[in-house]
Order: structure tokens, then sequence, then C-alpha cells
């Protein structure tokens, strides 16, 4: 009974004309994301925060995350049309998605991913709401030196999910924990790397660092890559697929809404794991593995349905433990603070509103991606067209009101100025910018459980190891670290991190 009457109250929440009115701009912008090649949630979310700090925490949460699942969808056109994904979750959706497209099938693709993604995206949240409240009792009885080492996990896990070199995901980790210690020293009152600028006193805002990062820095990428947009598919054809393509689609949306679900909750899953794992998954089980990058309908309907369910099931680690388990999550967890939440296992009794009222607001807006996402094929195909070097002016510009927004300073803007060439830079030298952004974020937190663990213990630093659960987040940590160190291992991800970069 507490569960429908929670969700019940989440219900009556989100149907708030307010709360639907952000849901629908949230999605709605989500798709047009995913849709619009060089863009993508975290550089959208970014740029849209300071939009939310007006708004009520849970309207403000309610549209950041119909962003998020909504780029999900979006990416998949892009992908299936003109065979460039949106987002990085749609690459395994261009490979059989774009080959249906030039088979005049571009309708049916396109109606396998919605379907997909809304099947994924009911079931997901179903299971958020059975699997949150479960564990965020459990985790009221972590305790400082818990936390310290879940965190400790949660990096370790992103440096081994993050593509390319191991070293240069360390190093991103690295920095990012090292930008998140400049400012004033809560306890001991000293500045740290600030160099004598009052400006830094206060710390490095994190919207200054994913504006830049993820902003900026895209922009510059992007704007390489502005000349290899491909003429769209002229030909969508019909958008209701036939009851034998509907029983086709079953058991790989399935799959792939189970596998995503579940690898959606590990730190660095999420939904770009879910995807590729469903596809490797679907060509597994299929009876026509040779059928697989030349128009399989089970290598759309898997990967879409598992990358928005990775996608829903991302929240349960951030609203249950406040840890991200993805970039993007990291950036919720930001918001949350900004509208002075603390992200935790308190804040399912702290804010019930808020995390009931998010999570019915997910079933509401996937049903919104369904409903308006087919008759808006057209437009979504317009978007496409549209040159980046017509589009990049406007988003720089929205990165600059918004970073000047923050504190009316014109330091802000050069900062983010300096993160966005840096990322550039980093980009080109094959450094993935998403760990350096968990690293910005955990650093902090866990900087202040450490604090914790070490005064309840009188600094003795065996707590960490005679606490059941700090001893078992910590062997998985030295498990992992092993397994990082196994040669089998560094030469699968050097053969990976070498055919990236040809």
């Amino acid at each position: 009974m507490d569960a429908i009457s929670n969700l019940a109250m989440g219900f009556a929440s989100a149907a708030a004309p307010i709360n639907l009115l952000y849901c629908f701009i949230g999605v709605f912008l989500g798709t047009a994301v995913g849709v619009l090649p060089g863009l993508g949630p975290l550089a959208t979310i970014s740029m849209l925060l300071p939009l939310t700090f007006g708004l009520p925490a849970e309207t403000s949460l309610i549209m950041l995350a119909g962003i998020y699942y909504g780029s999900q969808y979006g990416g998949s056109t892009t992908a299936i049309l003109v065979n460039l994904p949106g987002e990085a979750s749609s690459v395994v959706t261009a490979l059989d998605g774009y080959q249906l497209a030039r088979k005049g099938k571009a309708g049916l693709a396109l109606a396998t991913a919605a379907i997909a993604s809304c099947f994924a995206g009911t079931i997901a949240t179903f299971l958020l709401a059975i699997f949150a409240p479960p564990l965020s009792k459990l985790a009221l009885s972590f305790g400082p030196a818990d936390y310290f080492s879940l965190m400790a996990l949660g990096l370790i896990a992103s440096i081994i999910l993050a593509h390319g070199s191991l070293l240069h995901a360390l190093g991103m980790i690295v920095l990012g924990l090292l930008l998140g210690l400049v400012g004033t020293d809560v306890t001991s009152g000293v500045q740290r790397f600030t160099f004598g600028s009052a400006d830094l006193f206060d710390g490095i805002d994190f919207v200054i660092v994913a504006m830049g990062f993820f902003g900026v820095g895209d922009i510059i990428a992007n704007l390489e890559e502005a000349h290899k947009r491909t003429k769209t598919t002229e030909k969508i054809g019909s958008l209701m697929p036939t009851m034998k393509e509907l029983r086709m689609m079953i058991a790989p949306m399935t799959r792939g809404t189970l596998l995503g679900s579940i690898l959606g909750i590990l730190p660095g899953g999420g939904a770009l794991l879910s995807s590729f794992a469903s596809y490797s998954l679907e060509k597994k089980v299929s009876r026509r593995p040779q059928d697989f990058g030349k128009g399989a309908l089970a290598g759309v309907a898997g990967p879409e349905a598992a990358n928005n369910a990775g996608a829903q099931m991302s929240f349960v680690p951030m609203l249950t433990l406040g840890l991200p388990s993805n970039p993007v999550m990291a950036l919720m967890i930001g918001a949350m603070i900004i509208q002075g939440i603390q992200p935790g296992p308190g804040i399912m009794n702290e804010q019930p509103v808020l995390f009931w009222g998010l999570i019915a607001s997910m079933w509401i807006g996937n049903a919104m991606l369904l409903i308006l996402n087919l008759p808006l094929v057209g437009l979504w195909v317009r978007m496409i067209m549209i040159p980046y070097t017509m589009l990049f002016p406007a988003i720089l510009l929205f990165c600059v009101v918004g970073v000047f927004s923050l504190g009316n300073s014109t330091f802000d803007i050069y900062l983010m100025s300096i993160f966005g060439i840096v990322g550039y830079i980093l980009s080109k030298l094959k450094c993935e910018p998403a760990p350096l952004l968990l690293g910005f974020i955990l650093g902090p937190m866990m900087e202040e459980y450490l604090r914790r663990a070490l005064l309840l213990s009188d600094g003795n630093l065996s707590v960490f190891v005679t606490r059941p659960i700090s001893a078992i987040l910590l062997g998985i940590c030295a498990a992992l670290l092993i397994s990082m160190a196994l040669p089998s291992v560094r030469a699968t991800r050097k053969v990976a991190f070498e055919e990236e970069a040809v």
C-alpha cells in the first residue's frame, strides 16, 4: 500500500501544470539535442542549468531528466536517417538502422526505435520505483567510511569503463579531483590552488567546468566535423510496423530492457555501455547473425531499449546513494546541491514529493516521447540539415550568458573559455573528459567523508577495513585494479584505442 500511495502522490505532483509543461520542454529539447549531431545531453544540461535556478527543485529536475532520456531517443533519428549518431549511445543503432533506411524502411526503423524506447523506459521506471526504496533504506546504514569507499569504487569503475587508454582515464580523474580542491578549505579556512586570485576563493563552479569542457570544447571539435554531414534519407516509408514486425521486436526489446536496467545501475555504466552490450547479445542469440550490419530489426530494437533503460536506471544510485553513475548524473547531483538538496538516502524521507514526482514524471515523459516524436519526423529531418556554422554562434552565446548569470563575473567567462580550449586539446589527445567531471563532483564529497571517518575513529585508518561495507567495497576496488593490470585486459584496450585513433 505504501508504494501505491507514494506513486499516487508522485503522479499528483508530476501532473501539476508547471511540471507537465517543463517535462514536455525537457523531452522536446532532449529529442532536438539528440537529433543535432555535435550536441548531447551533457552539453545541453550544462547550458540549461542556469535557467533552472529560479524553478522549484522538483520542476527543474523533471526538466533535466526529460532532456537526458529524451536525447537517448533523439540520437537514433540521425543514426537511422544519415548514419550520423546524434548521441554516443546511438552509434550501435546506426549499424542496422541506416541499412534499413537505405532499403526504404526508414519509417520502420524510426518506429522500432520509438516503441523500444517507450517500452524500456516504462519497464525501467517501474523497476526504479521497486528497487529505489529498499536500496535507500540500506544506504541509511552507511557511515562516512562506507561512503568514501563507495565513491572510490565509482571512480575506479569509471576509469575501467572509459574509452581508450587507462592512463588517460586515470589522469583525467586526478585532474578532476585537483580542480575540485580549488578554493577555501571549509575546515581550516586555508586557500588552496587559488594563486592569490580572489575570484577563486569560493572554488570553481561545476557549471563553468561542464560548459567549458562539454559546451565550448565540443563547439571547437564539432567545427572540424561540420563538413562530414551527409545527405539525409529521402524516403521515410510507413511508420506503422506490421504485426509480424512487432512480434520480431518483442524479444530483443525485453532482453535489451533487462540488460540496460542492470548495467545502468553500475558506476560508469548507463546508456552507452548498455547499447553496445545489447547489440553483442542480440548478435549472439540470433539465428541469423549474418544479417546484423545489413538491416536487422533486432539490431535497432535491442540497443534502443537498452540505452533508454540504462538512462532511466542510472537514477537509482544518484537518488538513493548520492553517487553519480555517469557524467549526466553528476550534473543532476550538482543541480540538486544548487537547489539546496543533499542527494543521498535521506532524500526519500526528507523530499518524498520530489523523489516520487520525479519517478512518476518519467512515465509521463516516455509517453510524451512516443506521442511527440513520430509525427514530428519531418521536423527532425529538417533540423538535421541545419549547417553547424549557423548553430554554434547561438550555442556559444547561450554558454556565455549562462555562465555570466552565475555570479555576474567576466572572470567566469574567461575561465569557461580556458576549460573549453583545454577540453579540445584533451580530446585531440584521446583523453575523455567525462571521468574528469566525475572526479570534480566526487572529489570534495570524498574529502568530506574521509575527514568525518578519521574524526570519528580518532585518525585510525583501519576504520576503512574494519567496517564490513567499506571493506567489501574496497575489496571490489582492489579486484578491479588487479584486473586492469592483467596483460590481456591491457592488450584489449590498446587494440580498441588504436582502432578509435584510426
